[in-house]
């Protein structure tokens, strides 16, 4: 029991609730008045009103409320205490120092790993990361490291292929309940991460922190062999597959290797599908994507899009106006063969004039054991194999399985009779 000198009593028992509203601290304190989030933290700061079970400082006598806050108390009188590397003033906890590091030194990361070169803005991370090397969490299908036990036993059901989580709409399944929270969304259309600068909402809020640095201009992933920096992880991780030369995505029609996933699916679309949507009212060719089908457009029309900024030419393809430019202007560089020294416009025919000197034919029919240099010339050669004719003649709704065929027979189609 403890008198405050105002007709008030306190004890440690005297803790008042009130019903959680809009008011993000529901316990007050009946001596002073003062509000917590906690009931904990309510029992903690009576103690100062009732002098009950104090921690005291046998050095100075100081009176605290908690036994870590006394021990922070007591580094003051001696001992290691965490000292700024900069100015070299001290203080009796980390946060403290991380702090002043932040606001007067503009250091953000001052935990430092002794095994390699990462720092970390809590010591807590750093402990984490420190698992890493320890390989406490170490997987034993591949060897992969984790920081937590959590995340361990997360990685191991992706080798097991256990998937508990199941979206009750579309019956999708997930390793994590996180990604099936993320998944539900889709069909919800909740989008509860909005941006500050802009309209846009996201599903994820790893979404918007990546959206925000189109903002801010922040590049936080830099490249280590040549300096690119990158929005995001993601784009660093396949940009190095420049430096490194890794390709882990394979075609499984013709081996072609790619360093991106939606590489490949172009890849297999454009050259191992019949899929092609768009044809051409004119010739009744068909084409894969709308864009295909607007540069052959001109074939037709005669329209010449593309003008000339030096003179008053004009050309019905990019490809035709660079090849102007570079040898009537000297704009631009040609691709030369160091072999028998023939000139390229683009370094994509480049690339396939060098596979015939050197004899790599890396497109393989998958219906006989036969070769190619280009992706073009497999194509034009799986006709062979295949009942589908994607060639029509405009005129009398003929149909071929090669561009040559066709043509051969529209000059006959189209000859008076």
């Amino acid at each position: 029991m403890y008198y405050t000198g105002d007709n008030t009593v306190a004890d440690s028992g005297d803790v008042t609730e009130r019903t959680r509203d809009d008011k993000p601290r529901p316990h007050i304190c009946t001596v002073c008045g003062k509000w917590f989030k906690r009931k904990g933290w309510l029992r903690e700061h009576l103690k100062r009103h009732t002098g009950e079970d104090l921690c005291t400082c046998t050095v100075c006598g100081k009176q605290f409320t908690t036994k870590g806050h006394l021990r922070r108390h007591q580094s003051s009188h001696g001992g290691d205490l965490p000292t700024c590397t900069q100015c070299g003033k001290r203080f009796t906890m980390k946060d403290s120092l991380r702090y002043h590091l932040k606001q007067q030194h503009g250091t953000q990361h001052v935990f430092a790993c002794s095994q390699c070169d990462k720092r970390y803005t809590s010591g807590k991370m750093l402990k984490l990361h420190m698992n890493l090397h320890s390989g406490k969490y170490r997987c034993s299908e591949c060897g992969k490291f984790c920081l937590k036990k959590q995340a361990l036993t997360r990685h191991r059901q992706s080798h097991s292929g256990e998937k508990p989580f199941e979206c009750r709409v579309c019956s999708k399944r997930f390793t994590v309940s996180r990604s099936l929270v993320e998944h539900s969304r889709i069909h919800s259309g909740e989008k509860p991460y909005k941006c500050h600068l802009c309209d846009y909402a996201f599903c994820r809020s790893k979404t918007l922190v990546n959206h925000v640095r189109v903002h801010t201009g922040e590049k936080p992933y830099k490249c280590s062999v040549c300096g690119k920096a990158f929005c995001q992880r993601s784009q660093l991780t396949i940009h190095m597959r420049v430096h490194t030369g890794v390709k882990p995505y394979k075609c499984s029609v013709c081996n072609k290797a790619f360093s991106q996933s939606t590489s490949l699916q172009q890849h297999k679309h454009r050259l191992h599908s019949n899929i092609r949507p768009y044809y051409c009212p004119y010739c009744g060719v068909r084409f894969l994507t709308k864009k295909d089908l607007k540069r052959h457009f001109p074939v037709h029309t005669d329209a010449k899009l593309y003008s000339c900024r030096h003179c008053s030419s004009s050309f019905r393809s990019e490809y035709r106006r660079k090849k102007h430019l570079l040898k009537s202007h000297n704009e631009g560089s040609w691709f030369t063969c160091h072999i028998c020294e023939k000139t390229f416009v683009k370094h994509g025919n480049y690339k396939m004039h060098l596979r015939r000197h050197e004899g790599v034919k890396p497109y393989i029919c998958a219906d006989c054991p036969k070769r190619f240099c280009t992706g073009n010339e497999l194509k034009q050669h799986q006709s062979v194999h295949s009942e589908y004719k994607r060639f029509v003649c405009g005129l009398c709704n003929k149909h071929f399985a090669s561009k040559k065929r066709v043509k051969l027979h529209f000059k006959i189609c189209c000859r008076p009779t």
